[in-house]
């Protein structure tokens, strides 16, 4: 992908969280109904309509592009370029009236992430980064913090509910033990801290891609890690999330490590 590709696609992709944040917003002043999806997860019309938003942009300004969506599923082939789009990431929160939801939109070039929008409308807080390019927070770039001492950093964990039966459980513990602090803000939120320099390493065991695509891009092209919890780059099968300064990274991933303190 070339760069003025790659400009017209990242503009498109922020004119088409705009729209979601529009549609998001007018459902959350007036409430919606619930529906409850085959895997048990929730759904609203919320989640639909501002989906169908996104993808009517996206394809109009990159029709070559295939779409693999949280509500509407894979329109296209896999490989190429493809649009990861998660209309409403926090449906859960939202129906809860919590306002930590998001619209996470990604494209990933034959298998490589290269731009990464993520809005959370009822914050009015929008990040957005494209390979080689930079991450930008309301349209000043920002950089991950240059910690490099656990016991100075700060923790974030998210969905970790599979890590309290891994045997990694002991070394989360021990991490939490030896760091400064530790916190639980999920969802988009740790993530564009960690990208601005607030927070230095976030934990999950649970995600799908669709969650943290956008949010890779924006870690990466800040100056951080972003994996999942074995060290390896973000696919679209990955399941769970290891992120932070390059230092902390390093350190967690190395505690996590088979054989290593507690791990088995």
């Amino acid at each position: 992908m070339n760069a003025e590709t790659l400009a017209s696609a990242l503009t498109a992709a922020r004119e088409a969280a705009a729209a979601a944040a529009e549609v998001i917003l007018h459902y959350w002043k007036r409430g919606v109904d619930v529906e409850i999806k085959r895997d048990a997860t929730p759904v609203t019309i919320a989640d639909r309509e501002a989906e169908q938003a996104i993808r009517k942009l996206l394809h109009a300004a990159l029709p070559e592009a295939s779409i693999y969506g949280e509500e509407y599923g894979l329109d296209g082939a896999r490989d190429g370029l493809l649009w990861l789009v998660d209309p409403l990431d926090g449906t859960k929160s939202f129906v809860r009236r919590t306002p930590f939801f998001s619209t996470q939109i990604a494209l990933m070039d034959r298998g490589e992430l290269v731009l990464g929008v993520s809005s959370a409308p009822v914050y009015g807080e929008t990040m957005w980064a494209s390979a080689a390019g930079g991450t930008w927070f309301e349209g000043v770039r920002v950089r991950v913090a240059d910690t490099d001492d656990m016991a100075q950093a700060s923790i974030s964990t998210g969905n970790v509910k599979t890590l309290t039966t891994d045997a990694r459980w002991a070394a989360l513990g021990a991490m939490i033990r030896d760091s400064n602090r530790i916190r639980g803000y999920g969802d988009f939120c740790h993530y564009h801290l960690l990208a601005r320099g607030a927070l230095d390493l976030v934990i999950e065991s649970d995600v799908n891609i669709l969650d943290v695509a956008a949010l890779a891009v924006i870690v990466r092209e800040a100056g951080g890690v972003f994996t999942d919890l074995d060290g390896q780059a973000p696919t679209l099968d990955t399941r769970s999330v290891l992120a932070g300064t390059p230092a902390i990274h390093a350190e967690a991933l190395r505690r996590f490590s088979p054989g290593h303190g507690g791990v088995a």
